[in-house]
């Protein structure tokens, strides 16, 4: 299972909600800066992430978004399923032949099954506030190597 190009901006956005989760409310215009993300675009990314009940969205002058239960409490997966999708029952081959099950294998199949299962493991386990703190950590590493 990868997820799509719209997935990524969803976890992006998702993450820098969880790093500011103190402040009241986050512009989606800032986060879209933040992350060189289209506006106009994660503004409908934010409607489908409030439809799923992740996020908080508030109209008007003094409007924004914000998490909508704690970090530790939403998964990455939660996040690629809201905007992705849960995988299809049946998946296309990952080298682009016909369905692939393990009836009717491509010769990459039973890798990729066990591949496919880690990720799925991963992104359910990994929660927004560990990823908010490490990519802090992140930034505070390269600021001490620069200094």
């Amino acid at each position: 299972m990868i997820y799509s190009k719209s997935a990524e901006y969803a976890i992006q956005a998702m993450i820098y909600l969880a790093e500011h989760q103190d402040e009241p409310k986050t512009m989606v215009s800032k986060i879209a800066e933040e992350y060189n993300i289209p506006v106009h675009f994660l503004s409908k990314l934010v409607q489908t992430l409030a439809k799923h009940h992740l996020i908080k969205s508030y109209r008007g002058r003094n409007g924004g978004i914000k998490l909508n239960k704690p970090a530790r409490d939403i998964r990455v997966i939660d996040i690629v399923y809201a905007i992705d999708g849960p995988p299809p029952e049946i998946e296309m081959c990952v080298i682009g032949l016909d369905e692939c099950t393990d009836n009717v294998a491509c010769p990459l199949h039973n890798n990729w099954k066990i591949i496919k299962e880690n990720i799925r493991v991963l992104l359910g386990h990994e929660n927004l506030e560990h990823l908010a703190e490490e990519i802090i950590k992140k930034r505070e590493d390269l600021r001490g190597e620069t200094i």
